[in-house]
């Protein structure tokens, strides 16, 4: 695919997805939707990447500013709403689990850590990004809304369900109802965010934090271990415990079983065949 409004790079098993629309803050369009879906199926398929980092072009001065206002006149003018993509748009993460298999909840399904770095502003679908990502870095000083109250839209895809698994309920109510801009600095105090870093230093921190994974942690181990978390989150404690238990017999035939043990008691690092 040619990418027109995302850029999409790998280096040392980390892949990282650039929104790229730095003269619109990086605003989301079905392009960039299509593009972006299109690119997390390529990595989640690559064996060579084994974490994903999701960032906006640092020249737009912002991580996404929500739906682009073209899109917004649009629907206005059509009097309904119009994703802009087309029936055959990939589907990245679908047929792992059915209640993955949705807009934006198709993170889950991604067996890869999907990590936002959050650079800039994240509003409207932008929040929904950073939400839906498994870890969450920011600089100093971003701003997030989820912007829909402005528009007489409903909280937008998912992040209902999302955020109070997240924040908690009085922190998702807050966020939701108002539609208020909160800074970083609430949302780390919200817990909300995994870390808040200086802006010029965090790209850095967010590479060295995939690297750890990547190097640290066996990509079955990765992948199961996130599909675990989603999937608990629709099931009871003992369901939990009856899929860990089968998973722990599989995957402990599996290669890298052995190697990291082996690389435990020789204290190096693992060299992982996933």
């Amino acid at each position: 695919m040619e990418l027109k409004t995302t850029r999409y790079a790998i280096d040392d098993g980390i892949a990282t997805v650039t929104l790229a629309r730095p003269k619109r803050r990086n605003a989301w369009t079905g392009r960039m939707h299509t593009e972006y879906r299109w690119i997390l199926r390529e990595a989640d398929l690559d064996p060579k990447v084994r974490v994903i980092v999701v960032t906006g072009d640092s020249d737009g001065q912002a991580f996404c500013a929500g739906a682009d206002l073209g899109a917004l006149d649009g629907h206005a003018e059509k009097g309904h709403y119009d994703p802009g993509t087309a029936e055959d748009i990939a589907n990245p993460g679908f047929g792992v689990d059915p209640a993955f298999d949705a807009s934006f909840a198709y993170h889950f399904g991604v067996g890869k850590p999907i990590i936002a770095a959050i650079n800039g502003p994240a509003a409207g679908v932008g929040l929904v990004l950073a939400a839906f990502a498994d870890l969450r870095f920011a600089a100093a000083g971003a701003k997030f809304t989820a912007a829909h109250g402005r528009f007489n839209f409903p909280a937008e895809f998912g992040l209902s369900w999302v955020l109070p698994r997240i924040v908690g309920l009085s922190h998702a109510n807050d966020i939701l109802l108002s539609s208020r801009v909160f800074t970083a600095e609430e949302a780390l105090a919200m817990g909300f965010l995994n870390r808040l870093v200086a802006p010029d230093a965090l790209m850095a921190e967010v590479m060295a934090y995939a690297r750890m994974l990547a190097e640290g942690v066996a990509p079955g181990s990765a992948r199961e271990t996130k599909r675990q978390i989603y999937r608990d989150l629709h099931r009871d404690a003992a369901a939990s415990v009856q899929a860990a238990e089968r998973l722990l017999e599989e995957m402990i035939k599996a290669p890298d079983y052995k190697e990291g043990v082996k690389a435990w008691s020789e204290k190096r690092k693992a060299v992982w065949t996933g």
